[in-house]
């Protein structure tokens, strides 16, 4: 009976399913064909180029990306300065994988983000993003209270605060210093809480800039009250038309306004321009370039009463009714500070915004800009004293600093630094770029290979020291020998000297405090080779001469990406 009632049921069973799969149609494979290629790699985080500047000397980021295949993903890695973080060999959807995870313990310096996918038919491929994560910013100049370089992210680095975002703002794609630049573009733009800012009588902001006269006006920063009148705080914004664009400010003194309708951009030159004004208690002024170029006076200081937000990139909700709306310009290395700048002042500011890389010797032997440190070579020292600062370095016999020239080398150079000379021994290098002598390999003290880089070095006698720079162009070597107008009497002058040259496609220039003391024609730096940078000695690339170590003391080492100007250096000294 009971086999009797299991077949009945197995009968019941059998009916029922072929009940419920009638009218569905049977599942048949279908040939995928063959396989057309490699994966698709995309990341899309962190974005290559990236900077990552916060508090914190150890951070997190995001890794977010896309991998996607014509027939299956077999399988995909992901790796950090070459260390697998992640790996995956199933997937939900297996011909699109989009992934995303949280990576700790990012450390200060430069990383690099390799995803690799493999599909079923061993194909890989593989893509990269290079990231930095910066030390925590430190203000560069006197009076500094807020610094956006729009390095990937719209983090105010004083602060540490990310802006707020009124609809898409994005960023132009180039930029004049770091890896990106801002670009509102149309009914977008940022906004920051003035409660972060010291909004006094004395205020300034400094920019750079490459307009787009379309739209042919429109708001760049804005600190308002309201809508209603314009009493309060301020105004930066342009106006013009295809060929021409003014900059022009606006300032509220609480029962009035104040007009300042400072300078023309060309449009045509399409370059990037350095913008800056000042506010005093009785007047304002625009810079374009370092140059002044407008006044406003001022019947009473600045009244910030009520604006509590600025806005970047716009005109914003205060100032919109004349049209100065959003700008599809571009901004880099946006600066406010809670001081009225000086025209020096903005002049070092530009200079500097092409330093590459800067040592203090207060105490170390540490690159800021890079922040690597130097490989000392002997024992060199501290002199105790500095020109700028705690301290600055103190050569020693045989001792010296080398660093990278990662991030150095360019078509333009400049170096600049304070100096206070000691003429034993009678000669030395004092900064040296430039290629191994592979002829004479085997002889340290034979070394000077000069079709490469560059040589800058002293010699003479105990009252007369000459500076002397050699540059080479790749097949030969150029001399810049000041003569007796670039000599100094060590004896006559033990104090600070201030010593730079700088490096272009068309001629090299030594300075001495500032003034000119060797110009000479010349056809463009070549690099090849150069991958060392000698600081207080010739060793190891420029010995043959005995042009060793310097004895002599230095401090505020800088290095530039471009050829300073005269009014560059001379506002260094400052």
């Amino acid at each position: 009976m009971k086999k009797i009632n299991r077949l009945i049921f197995g009968i019941f069973t059998l009916m029922l399913m072929v009940s419920c799969y009638e009218g569905i149609d049977k599942i048949s494979q279908v040939d995928p064909g063959p396989d057309a290629g490699a994966p698709i790699v995309t990341i899309m985080r962190p974005a290559d180029g990236l900077e990552i500047q916060v508090p914190d000397l150890v951070t997190s980021t995001m890794v977010q990306f896309r991998v996607e295949d014509d027939i299956e993903i077999a399988t995909i890695t992901v790796m950090l300065n070459g260390v697998e973080i992640a790996s995956y060999d199933s997937f939900i959807d297996y011909r699109i994988a989009n992934l995303e995870f949280m990576q700790d313990n990012i450390t200060t310096g430069d990383h690099v983000l390799t995803v690799t996918a493999t599909d079923l038919a061993g194909n890989v491929s593989t893509a990269s993003s290079n990231f930095t994560k910066s030390p925590p910013y430190t203000p560069m100049f006197a009076g500094e209270q807020f610094y956006m370089p729009f390095d990937g992210d719209f983090t105010e680095l004083v602060s540490v605060i990310a802006a707020g975002e009124v609809g898409n703002p994005g960023f132009g794609g180039s930029s004049y210093a770091g890896s990106n630049s801002y670009k509102a573009g149309t009914d977008n733009y940022l906004t920051f809480p003035t409660s972060e800012l010291a909004l006094g009588e004395n205020f300034s902001g400094a920019f750079w800039y490459k307009v787009n006269p379309s739209p042919d006006r429109s708001g760049i920063l804005t600190i308002g009250a309201n809508a209603d009148n314009r009493n309060q705080g301020l105004r930066l914004f342009r106006e013009g038309g295809a060929e021409k664009q003014r900059i022009k400010l606006n300032v509220g003194t609480g029962s009035g306004e104040s007009w300042n309708d400072g300078g023309e951009i060309d449009v045509a030159a399409g370059g990037w321009v350095h913008v800056a004004f000042t506010i005093s208690p009785t007047e304002t002024i625009i810079y374009l370039n370092g140059m002044e170029v407008n006044t406003g006076t001022l019947s009473a200081p600045v009244d910030w009463t009520g604006a509590s937000q600025l806005v970047i990139g716009a005109g914003g909700p205060t100032f919109s009714y004349w049209n100065h709306k959003s700008d599809s310009s571009l901004m880099d290395e946006l600066r406010l500070f809670d001081t009225t700048l000086s025209q020096t002042e903005i002049t070092s500011m530009i200079a500097q915004g092409s330093q590459r890389m800067h040592v203090n010797f207060n105490g170390s032997y540490t690159d800021n800009v890079r922040d690597i440190e130097a490989t000392i070579v002997g024992t060199p020292g501290f002199a105790g004293e500095g020109y700028a600062g705690s301290n600055a370095y103190k050569g020693a016999e045989n001792a010296y600093l080398t660093f990278p020239t990662t991030g150095l080398l360019n078509n333009q150079f400049s170096a600049a630094f304070w100096y206070k000379i000691n003429a034993t021994p009678d000669r030395a290098g004092i900064l040296v770029i430039g290629p191994p002598d592979t002829e004479n390999a085997n002889f340290p003290n034979v070394q000077n290979k000069r079709t490469s880089g560059f040589r800058f070095f002293r010699e003479g006698g105990p009252t007369n020291q000459i500076f002397k720079l050699n540059v080479g162009n790749g097949t030969a070597d150029a001399w810049f020998d000041g003569g007796a107008v670039a000599t100094i009497d060590p004896t006559a002058n033990n104090g600070w000297i201030h010593l730079a040259f700088t490096i272009s496609s068309t001629e090299c220039v030594v300075y001495i405090n500032g003034e000119v003391v060797k110009r000479g024609d010349f056809t463009g730096v070549d690099w090849t080779g150069c991958d060392l940078l000698s600081v207080m000695s010739g060793a190891p690339r420029f010995t043959e001469w005995n042009h060793k170590s310097d004895l002599s003391v230095m401090d505020e080492l800088r290095i530039f990406d471009k050829a300073l100007s005269q009014t560059e250096i001379q506002s260094l000294m400052f």
